[in-house]
């Protein structure tokens, strides 16, 4: 009893949370103010608390404030529960109350109220975190020489496999004379075809020694924002593949061109398999074709890619839907043979209902043998009766075989596992953890782990092998529709700020974890002392791992934020998010989320009520404009990068954040290092100021560091030597030393030697730092620079051939892994010209 006057307490709460924002309110608030007064307090105390409560929610929505909104709903969460608990008969009366003030927004309230299905309760408690559930596969970039894992990216396929024997005959079968086969799976959405495309990857797992790769690109795009740009997704699947193969992802080119050309380089002597599940382009196909002979490419599509068989060699296997047939052997491998024989009638039925797609009849089998008393003529008999009535319902062309299927399915669901059916259809992303989908319900984890497995026995749902789940496409599609049904007006972008805001406490504390001392914007104090730090824990999983592979479900949550209004959590989610490309360098999606960051950042600073609320989004705003730069200079396009900064600079000056300012003075100063040297130095010496008067010691040593070297580059040595030497005092240590960074201060400082004619101490001090970066970043442009420059010091000090040639071949090695095909052929011309080379 206790559990159901809870949750009819947190369902009248979102209802009139709904309510209150909505254009029924001053209709409603009369009525309402009745009830909430009750019959002992004064005439006027209901409408006042409400009155109180709305003015309430609309700051805490003006400001995008999650916690606020939520405090708001835990209030009415809590008031509703104690009148419920003392008064017997209140949840009826405040179900007919709401059926006639606002009919449409309350329905699932009353339903619930009233005993109804499939209105499950929101059930929300303080600022809830489901934590990080799925096993994070390692994608850390691999060295760009040494020993490589073989990759096994294709997913398995986890029920029994039937069916589609000539299909995969026909694969099984090696095509003509070409070095490389490549091969199309095309046909309707659950057909079948990511199933076939699995199994037969696993079947023939030996002939491809070097690995399987795997691509999803319905992954990589997004469902309601256009790409980036022309062949983002096609660069953003090179570069997946990329991080894989032997060189990693380090230094990735930054080009669609050059990594094409480097995935050609790389895959040269490697005999692979790539899936690519879901093309829509032969481009798509085409640029993920390796060089190894005897590799292989097996894509998925809905569309029959011509264009793929006329100028490639491709062979379009069309992947129909089952006949009656194959029909019968999956129900057979699902329900077993005697069930199907003993109603073999109805079970062609069932096959012909379902349009035999396979999944549309796993949920049909789903029903049968999760119900010992449906027979399969019963079911058939449902099923004929919901074609005819959920014909305006049906998907499009021959998919209407899912709604008629999963309409009956769905309404046979708990209240609270169909609840969470429909707001999984609106995430955007399909794959999750019982985390994320503990969020979007405002439930607790082992909750959603229940439900999950109510949806997982009713097939709406599938159990991933890294314990996540994902939500079939057009499952996703029924669960959307049911839920832009039944649910409140209010409700997406209320789920928007739920997952928004784990996201954004998960990112955060990836990024503190990675380095706590990192300049920060945005307070999340109070988000962060509700939520647990999954990284912190024993076992717990990398952060960086877990950023890389939660990078589109982030990006995803981050438009979502955007397109609802949430202005102050879409612009911290950008700036904790950017951690990830400071590693990283996905330059297309670092500038789009800096760009969504500093739009809303401008938004929640338009619309602040408090001075400091709108001193904080004007700082954010001003800190990812600085941001903004970098990958807009690696991307060539300097000159935004320089309005950016100029615009981040007045901003930050409007503030009183001396750090802030510092930092955007030192972005400021390596935007000048490219176009105006000379004025470089002075950003640089404003930067180490504003640190000092801030005190703000790592700042200081950067700034120092960054100013030394500008003032070697035009020729003030001495001074240049004395402040390298403090920087990396300063940066080695620290609590929190950066090994990294310092070795990069040691190397400039033996850069210093040399121009100094100290070729000895230049020598000693390059070697000391090539030995640190190829230990804590082996492998990077980085270690590559500083062999360079040693064998640039050791050459002219004469003598030291063999260092020389070290140096170069080793940095040409790095430049090669890295794409940087033609500065590693200089390199290696270089090396032939040598005394003794060649």
């Amino acid at each position: 009893m206790e559990a159901e006057l809870a949750a009819l307490a947190a369902s009248g709460a979102t209802t009139l949370v709904g309510l209150i924002v909505s254009e029924s309110w001053e209709r409603a608030k009369s009525g309402l103010g009745r009830f909430f007064r009750r019959s002992d307090g004064p005439a006027d105390d209901g409408e006042e608390e409400l009155r109180a409560t709305r003015d309430a929610l609309e700051r805490a929505r003006a400001t995008g404030d999650v916690r606020g909104e939520e405090r708001v709903h835990a209030r009415l969460r809590q008031r509703l529960a104690d009148i419920f608990q003392t008064e017997p008969g209140a949840a009826e009366e405040l179900a007919r109350l709401l059926a006639a003030l606002a009919p449409d927004t309350s329905h699932t309230f009353v339903n619930l109220v009233s005993g109804g299905v499939n209105h499950g309760p929101v059930f929300q408690g303080s600022h809830i975190h489901g934590g990080i559930t799925f096993t994070v596969q390692s994608t850390a970039p691999q060295p760009a020489t040494g020993p490589t894992v073989r990759p096994d990216q294709v997913p398995a396929v986890t029920v029994r496999f039937s069916n589609r024997h000539a299909e995969l005959a026909t694969l099984d079968a090696t095509p003509g004379t070409a070095p490389v086969s490549v091969d199309v799976l095309d046909g309707l959405p659950g057909v079948g075809k990511t199933a076939m495309a699995w199994q037969w990857a696993a079947r023939a797992r030996e002939r491809f020694p070097d690995g399987q790769l795997y691509v999803d690109f319905a992954a990589l795009r997004d469902q309601t924002t256009p790409l980036t740009g022309p062949g983002a997704d096609v660069s953003e699947a090179l570069a997946m593949c990329l991080r894989a193969l032997p060189g990693g992802d380090l230094a990735l080119p930054d080009s669609l061109a050059e990594r094409a050309s480097l995935f050609r380089s790389r895959t040269a002597n490697l005999r692979l398999l790539l899936v690519l599940d879901d093309v829509n382009q032969p481009r798509q196909v085409r640029a993920l074709i390796p060089k190894g002979p005897g590799s292989a490419v097996l894509a998925t599509s809905q569309s029959r890619l011509a264009e793929l068989a006329a100028h490639d060699g491709a062979r379009l296997i069309s992947v129909k839907p089952l006949d009656a047939h194959g029909g019968l052997e999956l129900l057979r491998d699902r329900c077993g043979p005697d069930t199907v024989e003993a109603e073999r009638a109805a079970a062609e039925r069932l096959v012909d209902l379902c349009g035999g797609l396979p999944v549309a009849l796993q949920v049909v089998a789903a029903r049968l043998t999760t119900d010992d008393t449906l027979t399969m003529a019963e079911l058939a008999d449902e099923l004929d009766d919901e074609s005819g009535r959920l014909a305006g319902l049906a998907l499009e062309g021959e998919e209407s075989a899912v709604s008629t299927v999963l309409g009956p399915s769905y309404r046979l669901l708990p209240p609270d596992a169909a609840r969470l059916y429909r707001l999984l259809g609106w995430l955007p992303f399909g794959v999750f953890d019982a985390g994320v989908a503990a969020v979007a319900a405002g439930t607790d984890t082992a909750s959603a782990r229940r439900l999950l497995g109510v949806l997982k026995k009713a097939s709406l749902v599938e159990a991933l092998r890294d314990r996540r789940f994902r939500m079939h496409d057009l499952v996703r599609l029924h669960a959307r529709e049911r839920a832009a049904e039944e649910e409140p007006p209010t409700e997406p972008t209320a789920l928007a700020r739920r997952v928004g805001g784990h996201y954004l406490a998960l990112t955060a504390y990836a990024d503190r974890a990675l380095r706590r001392e990192r300049l920060r914007t945005a307070d999340l104090s109070d988000l962060l002392s509700d939520a647990d730090d999954p990284f912190a824990a024993p076992g717990g999983p990398a952060p960086l791992e877990w950023l890389d592979a939660e990078r589109p479900a982030i990006l995803a949550i981050l438009r979502m934020a955007v397109r609802h209004g949430l202005h102050t959590l879409a612009w911290q989610l950008a700036e904790a998010f950017t951690v990830l490309f400071l590693y990283h360098r996905y330059l297309g999606a670092w500038r789009e989320s800096l760009e969504l960051g500093i739009d809303a950042a401008a938004a929640a600073a338009a619309t602040a009520d408090t001075p400091g609320e709108l001193a904080e989004a004007t700082a954010g705003e001003a800190r990812l404009r600085a941001l903004l730069s970098r990958p807009l200079l690696d991307l060539g396009e300097t000159h935004r990068a320089g309005e950016h900064l100029e615009r981040a600079v007045a901003l930050a000056e409007t503030t009183d954040r001396l750090d802030l300012r510092a930092s955007v003075q030192e972005f400021l100063g390596r935007y000048l290092d490219v176009v105006d040297p000379p004025r470089a130095v002075e950003a640089y010496r404003r930067s180490l100021a504003l640190n000092e008067q801030a005190g703000e010691t790592r700042g200081v040593a950067l700034a120092t560091f960054f100013l030394g070297s500008a003032l070697d580059a035009r020729g003030d040595h001495a001074e240049a030597m004395a402040l390298l030497r403090r920087a990396r005092s300063e940066l080695e240590g620290r609590a929190e030393p950066d090994h990294r960074m310092a070795a990069r201060v040691t190397a400039a400082i033996g850069v210093v030697h040399g121009h100094l004619g100290q070729m000895e101490d230049g020598i000693r001090e390059l070697g000391d730092a090539v030995r640190v970066l190829g230990g804590v970043a082996n492998g990077t442009a980085y270690e590559a620079q500083a062999r360079e420059r040693l064998a640039d010091l050791a050459e002219r000090a004469g003598g030291r051939t063999a260092l020389v040639r070290e140096c170069l071949g080793r940095a040409a090695d790095i430049h090669e892994a890295l794409g940087d095909e033609e500065r590693a052929r200089e390199l290696r011309r270089r090396l032939d010209g040598l005394d003794g080379g060649a």
